[in-house]
């Protein structure tokens, strides 16, 4: 049925597309709907991604920007040198697909424990730190103007939609109500800067090869806001996935993500991106709380949003660490 519904949609806008082969859903994301197909071409066959709404699910997040905006703010990146995957068609009502978008598939690993043991990424991880630098200064420099209609967030909204959102679970869990606190009492005030964020910059959403970054996925969680947040959500201790002791991913330092960054002419601030590490590492303590919540309520129980769900308790241990470490 869906290869059907592939097929059709693709021979609206593919010239010379002869069907599609090899439909599969793809057991990632948590939120949208992935497939994987190959696009039967007489020119080769093309590789292809539908990301698309779930069926069923009902309103997007309030936070989402939505796949209409993720798929121009792809083709803007790409169009700006940002290593992204090349959107191909922007799903349309007769298309009886639902709400999303098809873009080319990218070769590459997005699976954090091959990314960081296996030998075939050797070479590329001592780089990878500098590059994701290099990768952020190209989002943040996307002229503001020519982006689709995105949230404007500050820290200070930024807290009262997580102590929202965690009270609404009536969970308590002091450390996050500590976390809270040292939020509120440590805001930095606005930003000087205001440029497009990309939200969720990690593992997962970072398609790596053998010569280092080759996509940025996942813009679902865009928005305009303090680029130093970015920064600080990559070094979130959740996304090292037990190199604890290098900070961006498990395999570079803040010191090379900052050189990377700075090397395409844009200015750091460490003392604003430890906040925002602050304030990441609570927000995905809130969001595995909210996966658990969505796992309970249904519609459908996922068991990949239960596991996530457990994390929460990972992410006390990690906000005691930044906020109480021990000498």
């Amino acid at each position: 049925m869906m290869e059907k519904l592939l097929g059709r949609c693709v021979a609206s806008w593919c010239a010379g597309a002869a069907g599609v082969v090899g439909a599969v859903r793809l057991s990632g994301g948590a939120s949208q709907e992935t497939w994987s197909f190959d696009i039967v071409h007489p020119g080769g066959n093309i590789g292809a991604i539908l990301r698309r709404a779930p069926q069923g699910y009902g309103a997007a997040p309030a936070r989402a920007a939505g796949l209409n905006a993720e798929a121009v703010l792809m083709q803007q990146a790409s169009a700006a040198g940002v290593p992204s995957p090349r959107v191909l068609h922007v799903l349309q009502p007769q298309d009886d697909l639902g709400t999303g978008f098809i873009m080319e598939r990218v070769d590459g690993e997005t699976i954090p424990r091959k990314i960081l043991r296996d030998d075939q990424f050797a070479q590329a991880r001592p780089k990878l730190a500098r590059q994701l630098g290099e990768v952020l200064a190209g989002i943040h420099g996307l002229a503001l103007p020519q982006l689709p209609e995105l949230r404007r967030m500050t820290a200070a909204k930024e807290i009262a939609e997580l102590e929202r959102d965690y009270r609404g679970f009536d969970w308590p869990r002091p450390v996050f109500e500590l976390a809270l606190r040292w939020l509120r009492d440590s805001d930095p005030g606005p930003s000087e800067q205001v440029t497009l964020v990309h939200g969720d910059f990690r593992h997962g959403n970072l398609i790596i090869g053998p010569d280092g970054v080759r996509a940025v996925l996942d813009w679902e969680l865009a928005h305009l806001g303090d680029p130093m947040e970015d920064l600080g959500w990559v070094c979130v201790n959740s996304w090292r996935f037990g190199e604890i002791d290098k900070p961006v991913g498990g395999f570079g330092s803040r010191e090379e993500l900052f050189a990377g960054y700075e090397s395409a002419g844009r200015r750091v601030d460490p003392a604003r991106v430890m906040f925002w590490e602050v304030m990441g590492t609570l927000r995905w303590g809130v969001m595995c709380c909210g996966m658990m919540q969505r796992f309970r309520i249904g519609p459908e129980h996922s068991i990949e949003r239960a596991m996530i769900g457990r994390r929460s308790s990972e992410t006390e241990i990690d906000l005691l660490r930044l906020l109480a470490p021990r000498a």
